[in-house]
């Protein structure tokens, strides 16, 4: 069994459950948890059983088995707290989205690297043949091996990441090597999330790379014309690539979904109360969390 990378930052009364990447693990989304808390929300950052990195001859779970697991784990810190938002990377996302689609409970969701079709311009020409081979003996035998660039556009840390991924099959970003399984499974979620993605009608976060190489803006703009969510933000990264959580532009990504959650539980908050005065400008009151932020 893979070692559990998952952890909990504790904060206030308000949190913030992360999901990370298919056969990836909460490490990728560190960094963002560390800045959240920082700005006191608690996080939770579970490593998903059957969902994460998973070693040779251990079960990959459906996707129903991945969405009940997160749901499982919303209720729970629903009870337990004021508010909850959740955030998720590439199929992280997608499993983000598809919660937000059950549970109108949800604060706000951000979509970091939405992924519900991988067509990114570095996936081979080939991916449609995946499908294809799952109802095939190839099922079983077949991996699609992760290359560069890896999900990043920073040069450091994607050297970083392949020494990594040569020594020990394993990095950061995820394992080396996705099992036929897997992608299928993940394909299947996707479609899910995209016949019920008008039900999503909590704040709605979409940050994407406009050079993503595994998954084109198309699921980012899916998402924000879908939704029915009555608050929206879209932030497109012209320096990253895939693993935005990681890459030369993390501090924009922790920064705005930090100050995106704050504003939604603002709002929560204030929702049949009658605040007259007290309300202050939006503008200034953005540019002051932001320097509390970055301070």
């Amino acid at each position: 069994m893979a070692a559990d990378r998952s952890f909990h930052l504790k904060g206030n009364e308000h949190a913030v459950l992360l999901i990370h990447g298919l056969a990836s693990s909460p490490l990728e989304v560190r960094y963002l948890a560390t800045a959240l808390n920082r700005a006191g929300f608690s996080v939770f950052a579970p490593q998903l059983p059957h969902y994460g990195a998973v070693q040779d001859g251990e079960r990959c779970g459906t996707w129903q088995e991945w969405l009940e697991d997160i749901r499982t784990r919303y209720f729970t810190l629903e009870e337990q707290f004021d508010t909850v938002c959740v955030g998720g990377l590439s199929m992280g996302a997608t499993l983000s989205l598809a919660l937000a689609t059950q549970e109108r409970s949800i604060t706000a969701v951000a979509l970091l690297s939405l992924t519900l079709a991988y067509d990114g311009w570095a996936v081979p020409w080939y991916r449609w043949l995946f499908n294809v081979g799952y109802y095939t003996p190839l099922r079983n035998i077949y991996r699609f091996h992760e290359g560069e660039p890896y999900g990043l556009k920073n040069l450091q840390l994607r050297k970083k990441v392949a020494q990594a991924m040569s020594t020990t099959a394993f990095s950061e970003i995820g394992p080396s090597t996705l099992s036929m399984e897997q992608l299928f499974q993940a394909r299947q979620l996707a479609r899910y999330v995209e016949s019920a993605t008008h039900n999503a009608v909590s704040d709605l976060l979409v940050i994407h790379a406009v050079d993503d190489e595994t998954a084109s803006p198309k699921s980012a703009e899916f998402a924000l014309e879908k939704a029915a969510s009555p608050h929206k933000r879209k932030i497109f990264l012209d320096n990253s690539y895939h693993i935005i959580t990681l890459d030369n532009e993390r501090d924009i990504v922790a920064r705005e979904t930090a100050l995106f959650f704050q504003e939604s539980v603002r709002r929560r908050l204030a929702t049949g109360l009658t605040i007259g005065p007290q309300v202050v400008n939006e503008q200034v009151a953005r540019a002051k969390r932001l320097a509390e932020l970055d301070g």
